[in-house]
């Protein structure tokens, strides 16, 4: 009675379940390794914003890519703002994560006539975006920055496209390397997101501390594509049962209907009358 299971209907089934099967695990080993990626982050970047401050020239130099170990490192940098190659970043969000507007870029040159860019921290938009807009002024003199040390940001990595003809002083991507052309003097690699001193009137508004608490649902997501996985064969066989025992019901039936014979409910054809009978007697003829 499984002979079912060789028809065109459940092969195309059994063979859909066992493709699905292995994809199904392979989705959720990848959610677990995203998860994995997730928390490991979260401990670096723990790690990172507790470790004492250091000096800016001990994690990066002209050239150097920041090591991803670096990353959120809290360092200190001493020097004065060149607001003549101010520039900013396009399409930033602020803090509340919905506002659009720019992040202020502005090079510190060190004691030694290197310098670094630092991020100063996020403005609105405005209404006119072909223009340079208002940017609070830097503060003038010597000044000691303290923040979080970042990565040059690439179009590899960050996914933001690295949009060529914007107006003047607008850029898509921080990024020393590209910047050290506008500047004409060595810049270190990666930047500096500074967290102090706070501007007066929070003006750029700082960006905030990168939550490292949150490990989002990809744990979840792994389990649940392996209970999908599980649910297949276990689906599978369910199906094959109910198909067997539909089968075997109606096999039955049809056995007790041939039994059975015919119903007695249903009319008979009507009998054929018989014909009469001959007389065996023979015609007698009249006599005068």
């Amino acid at each position: 009675m499984y002979r079912f299971l060789l028809s065109r209907q459940w092969v195309i089934l059994t063979l859909v379940g066992l493709v699905l099967i292995p994809v199904m695990i392979k989705l959720g080993f990848w959610q677990l390794h995203r998860h994995e990626h997730k928390v490991a982050q979260n401990q670096l970047i723990a790690s990172s914003l507790a470790a004492r401050p250091v000096p800016v020239t001990e994690l990066t130099a002209p050239g150097r890519n920041l090591p991803h170990h670096d990353m959120w490192r809290t360092v200190t940098a001493t020097g004065t703002f060149d607001t003549a190659h101010e520039v900013v970043v396009r399409q930033r969000t602020a803090a509340d994560e919905q506002s659009i507007g720019y992040y202020v870029l502005t090079p510190l040159v060190l004691r030694d006539g290197r310098a670094v860019l630092v991020n100063r921290g996020w403005i609105s938009a405005g209404n006119d975006l072909t223009k340079f807009p208002d940017v609070p002024a830097a503060p003038k003199g010597k000044v000691t920055v303290t923040g979080r040390m970042m990565a040059d940001e690439t179009t590899a990595v960050s996914g933001i496209k690295d949009t060529k003809g914007l107006p003047a002083r607008q850029i898509m991507l921080i990024n020393s390397e590209e910047q050290a052309k506008r500047v004409g003097r060595p810049l270190l690699g990666g930047y500096i997101e500074q967290t102090g001193p706070k501007p007066p009137g929070g003006k750029p508004e700082l960006v905030p501390e990168p939550d490292h608490d949150s490990i989002g649902p990809h744990m979840a997501y792994a389990v649940q594509w392996w209970l999908f996985a599980a649910a297949v064969p276990v689906g599978w066989v369910i199906l094959v049962r109910r198909e067997h025992r539909d089968r075997v019901e109606a096999a039955a039936k049809e056995k007790e209907a041939a039994a059975a014979g015919p119903d007695p409910e249903t009319p008979e054809a009507a009998d054929t009358p018989e014909a009469p009978e001959a007389d065996d007697t023979a015609s007698v003829p009249a006599t005068s």
